[in-house]
């Protein structure tokens, strides 16, 4: 079994900051990358920052140079530091990684439950 658990979400005013976790965790043998979607009211999922094992990122285009993806290998941790939030930033966010559960297993995508995050004055 494993879990992707976020924490992080909530209510900001435009400009403001949050910082969104992601603990995997349960039977993992290697993870490859991990990486933040989103998904707004009426839209569909988007990709919003990954990053992969060896430390390569991306970014979408409408959240370069505000949002901040890391990573804490040891923990199976991931981050989102997000910054000069704008109203349509808000969206559930999901976490998702794309790892083996043995040596022997597939590579295969898992997904935490979701936070809200809400930017509104």
């Amino acid at each position: 079994q494993v879990q992707l658990v976020e924490s992080g979400g909530g209510l900001v005013q435009p400009g403001g900051s949050l910082r969104l976790s992601c603990a995997a965790s349960g039977s993992i043998f290697s993870i490859n990358s991990m990486g933040w979607y989103r998904q707004a009211p009426g839209k569909q999922r988007e990709l919003v920052a990954s990053s992969s094992t060896g430390g390569s990122t991306y970014y979408a285009d409408p959240v370069k140079g505000r949002f901040t993806i890391s990573r804490d290998n040891a923990k199976n941790m991931v981050y989102l530091q997000m910054s000069s939030l704008k109203p349509e930033g808000t969206a559930v966010y999901y976490c998702n990684a794309d790892l083996r559960r043995t040596a022997r297993s597939e590579w295969s995508d898992y997904w935490g439950q979701g936070t809200q995050v809400t930017v509104s004055s």
